[in-house]
């Protein structure tokens, strides 16, 4: 029988999202549900389960190519291993195999990031690249790569830990217990500090008029000509555009896509990136060297799921 299909299972902290893909990428049945995490290891592997369940109801088995499983690292990729991960109470506990067993039918694991990166590389926008760096920036900054066609994982499949790349000697502490990461400096994060720092301060700016200050409203009153957040704004983009063109150095790819919270706030975002490309990338490399905007949005993690099955079972 033709294999037509695969699961694409995106587990997080809150909730898991399931779907049946056909191999061009589309959706033919999906299924959202709480994960329960203060449940358990093994209420959580039900609750997938039950998921797959869901979206196979109505199919033949054998019409199923592969299901693939991202999820909140770190993992063991090869053993089918979760680890550890914050939000979830998984202790190297075994994920694929009794998935596989179940179902009997090849199950593939990989981190959010990295499933995110095939996502848009299949289906998303870095369809026809070869070789493609994927970035998300909101509240930290993470990134999986496509070098010629495969998913670059690295030696421990901890690859493209981009938010963790000193960019700025001196700055400021990063969660990872580093000094000026990208992360500390450039995310959703960085810019919600540097605002609260400002109205804390004697600075002049509307940002005081608020509640409660994040990413967002620095973006609005920058658009309203505040100069403080325009001052923030320069400084956190800046940083980010110095991350992309030291990726696109080091990589060479043919597209940088962009996801996540930050990159939602439109073209000052780019702008800036593409600012400090034409600065600091070499010059063949920033030519060829396209910046776009993700496109997947809350499919990323279903349909990346759903593209590692696919490739991992060529």
């Amino acid at each position: 029988m033709e294999k037509k299909y695969v699961v694409g299972v995106d587990l997080g902290g809150t909730k898991i999202y399931t779907a049946l893909v056909d191999l061009e990428g589309n959706v033919k049945k999906e299924i959202t549900i709480k994960t329960e995490a203060e449940k358990g290891e093994q209420a959580i592997l039900e609750n997938i389960l039950h998921t797959i369940d869901n979206v196979l109801e109505g199919t033949n088995i054998n019409e199923v190519k592969a299901i693939g499983v991202g999820s909140p690292g770190p993992l063991d990729v090869e053993k089918g291993l979760i680890v550890y991960t914050p939000n979830l109470p998984f202790k190297n506990f075994n994920i694929v195999k009794p998935i596989k067993e179940k179902y009997g039918v090849d199950t593939y694991l990989d981190n959010d990031a990295n499933v995110a990166t095939l996502g848009e590389f299949m289906f998303g926008a870095g369809q026809g690249s070869n070789n493609m760096v994927f970035i998300t920036v909101s509240t930290g900054i993470g990134g999986g790569a496509i070098i010629n066609g495969r998913l670059f994982r690295g030696s421990t499949a901890n690859a493209l830990e981009v938010g963790h790349m000193t960019v700025m000697k001196g700055g400021p502490r990063c969660g990872c217990g580093n000094t000026g990461c990208a992360e500390s400096v450039a995310s959703g994060t960085a810019i919600m500090k540097r605002a609260r720092e400002a109205v804390a301060s004697n600075a002049d700016t509307a940002l005081k008029n608020y509640e409660e200050v994040t990413a967002r409203e620095v973006f609005l009153e920058a658009e309203k000509g505040d100069m403080v957040a325009k001052d923030i704004l320069n400084d956190c983009l800046s940083y980010l555009g110095i991350t992309v063109a030291n990726i696109a150095n080091i990589f060479d790819p043919d597209k940088v896509v962009l996801g996540g919270g930050v990159s939602n706030a439109g073209r000052i975002v780019f702008d800036k990136i593409e600012e400090e490309m034409q600065r600091r990338a070499l010059r063949t490399i920033s030519k060829n060297c396209k910046i776009e905007k993700a496109i997947l949005g809350g499919k990323a993690g279903v349909l990346g799921a759903a593209a590692l099955a696919i490739l991992e079972s060529k």
